[in-house]
C-alpha cells in the first residue's frame, strides 16, 4: 500500500520549487486574501478587547538648569494601559521616571491625576495609579506562551489621539 502526500505549497498557491514571492511555506493553498484577511480580523478583535484599557498619560517634570528650557518644567507624553479595575495601569519608566506630575486620560476620554507607585529603570516599566470609577481592565498574557517568529500586536496612544496599534514579530 503506498501512501500519498499532499505536495508542499507555499502562500500565494505556489508548490515547493515553483516560483513564489512571499517565501512562506503553508500545507494548503489559502489565498492570500483570506489569509491577511484573517490577520486583519485577529488584530480587530485584540484592539477592541483592550482598546478600551489604553490610557494616555501626559508628564510634567522638574524644571530645566540650562538649555533652551531653563526654567520651564519639562513635559512628556506616553501611553498604557489599566491591569486591574482599581486603577493600576503599566506604562514605561521612560515616560513617567521623574515626574512631578502626571494626568492620565481613558479611553473614553476621563481625565484623572495619576501618581507613580513603582519604577524600575532597568527593565523600562512602571506603574502608575488612577482613581477612577468603570476603569476597563485589559489582562495580562503569558509571554511563556509565544514563540519565536509569532506576531504580536502593541496597542497604544502616546501622542494622545487615538489607540495607535504596531505590530512586530
Amino acid at each position: 500500500m503506498r501512501t500519498q502526500v499532499a505536495p508542499l505549497r507555499l502562500l500565494g498557491g505556489a508548490e515547493v520549487g515553483e516560483e513564489n514571492t512571499s517565501g512562506v511555506a503553508s500545507t494548503d493553498a489559502a489565498p492570500d486574501s483570506v489569509l491577511f484577511d484573517a490577520y486583519s480580523s485577529a488584530v480587530v478583535g485584540a484592539v477592541e478587547r483592550v482598546g478600551p484599557s489604553v490610557v494616555h498619560l501626559a508628564v510634567r517634570g522638574k524644571a530645566s538648569a540650562g538649555g533652551r528650557r531653563r526654567g520651564r518644567p519639562s513635559e512628556g507624553s506616553g501611553s498604557g494601559f489599566v491591569f486591574t479595575p482599581d486603577g493600576f495601569v503599566l506604562t514605561n519608566s521612560h515616560v513617567v521616571h521623574g515626574a512631578e506630575s502626571i494626568t492620565c486620560t481613558t479611553a473614553d476620554g476621563s481625565v484623572m491625576p495619576a501618581e507613580v507607585v513603582g519604577d524600575d529603570p532597568d527593565t523600562d516599566l512602571a506603574v502608575v495609579r488612577v482613581s477612577g470609577a468603570g476603569l476597563a481592565a485589559a489582562p495580562l498574557g503569558e509571554s511563556r506562551r509565544l514563540k519565536p517568529g509569532q506576531l504580536v500586536i502593541a496597542i497604544g496612544n502616546p501622542l494622545g489621539f487615538r489607540p495607535r496599534l504596531r505590530r512586530a514579530c
